[in-house]
């Protein structure tokens, strides 16, 4: 029998190279574009004559698939836009992409596959997934180490996975762009996007401000000891781990240790005070099953980190705390710790305090 199967096209090689693959092995394949909104000169997803999607139509040509666009934008600008922005109205560093994985592609775009009759939907991820003798599936780490991108995976359901397919397993970034220049495959994005996809043109600081009922506060900068030092134009003008920006001049560089975001203040000190030995973790999402007393892993906590030795204490509602092997440096409240064993991923959930 033919599997009907549905694959997120995104513009990039990765994605194109992964509906290549599944052809081949005999699927169905079709294409899903989804639109967020923030594209340039996008108006109307059901113009055909818009640049845009013409790019995307040519795309799914090259390997002969059909290429379905669907739109996204209210779903994206509710779910993503808005959680990013109230996180770093809170004081905090929102992480996106996790979320857009698991509410807009595994959410959005799944339903909108299975509507089409679709049993799966793949991605351009790397990363892997197998389903064990528990009758479970298990998220495992891509194989490419440089390119493992199971972090941004680990807030999928065991309902989730068990649609997912992910065919750029087992493969390296650089062999994935060395086949598909041999099959003659061209994406239309011209370079890969190291940073957050629906925001172009400005900076953080600028796309905030623009945003309905988001109104920076002045207020102060103050050190370890508490005392005053300078004032900010806002606190989502900052991170922790930051050293730009802080404006204090000291005989050492400032950098930012703590946001408050009820006293509306930026704590800054020396390198030194940003390393932390613990912190807790929240809204976990367990992948396989609730990990109920201490166990050793490896955390991640952001994805351009690498995985630490670890000790993780499962509290109540979802929640632990993290005892690294070695102080961290820059654990920073709102991004997400991932926890692993071996290559396979147990979960993740977000980083509260350290």
């Amino acid at each position: 029998m033919i599997k009907k199967t549905a694959i997120a096209i995104s513009g990039g090689i990765d994605s194109l190279f992964a509906a290549y693959l599944l052809k081949n092995q005999g699927h169905e394949v079709t294409g899903i574009h989804f639109i967020t909104g923030y594209e340039d000169n996008i108006n109307l997803i059901s113009c055909e004559n818009n640049q845009y999607i013409r790019k995307i139509i040519e795309l799914a040509k090259q390997i002969d698939i059909k290429i379905e666009i669907i739109d996204c934008k209210k779903e994206f600008k509710t779910i993503v836009v808005n959680y990013f922005t109230q996180t770093y109205k809170a004081g905090k560093t929102p992480n996106p992409c996790l979320v857009c994985n698991s509410s807009i592609k595994f959410g959005t775009v799944l339903d909108f596959a299975k509507n089409l009759g679709c049993t799966s939907l793949a991605t351009g991820h790397y990363a892997g997934k197998f389903l064990g003798e528990d009758g479970l599936f298990h998220l495992l780490k891509g194989t490419d180490t440089k390119k493992d991108q199971s972090y941004f995976l680990s807030f999928l359901t065991q309902k989730q996975l068990s649609c997912a397919l992910f065919p750029l397993y087992g493969f390296s970034k650089k062999i994935v762009s060395k086949l598909a220049e041999e099959k003659g495959l061209r994406s239309v994005v011209q370079k890969e996007s190291q940073d957050i996809c629906f925001i172009k043109g400005t900076n953080y600081g600028e796309f905030l401000i623009k945003e309905n009922g988001f109104k920076p506060r002045p207020g102060t900068i103050v050190d370890t000891t508490g005392k005053i030092i300078g004032s900010h134009r806002g606190i989502h003008l900052f991170t922790v781990g930051q050293r730009r920006g802080i404006n204090c001049p000291a005989p050492k560089p400032y950098y930012v240790i703590r946001i408050d975001s009820d006293a509306n203040c930026v704590i800054v000190g020396s390198k030194d005070d940003l390393l932390m030995n613990h912190c807790r973790v929240a809204t976990i999402n367990w992948i396989v099953k609730p990990i109920t007393s201490p166990v050793k892993v490896q955390t991640r906590i952001r994805y351009r980190n690498k995985a630490v030795p670890s000790i993780l204490f499962p509290e109540s509602d979802n929640c632990a705390t993290l005892q690294f092997e070695s102080p961290q440096s820059a654990i920073t409240p709102g991004q997400c710790a991932v926890f692993y064993i071996g290559e396979e991923v147990l979960g993740g959930g977000f980083i509260e305090y350290a």
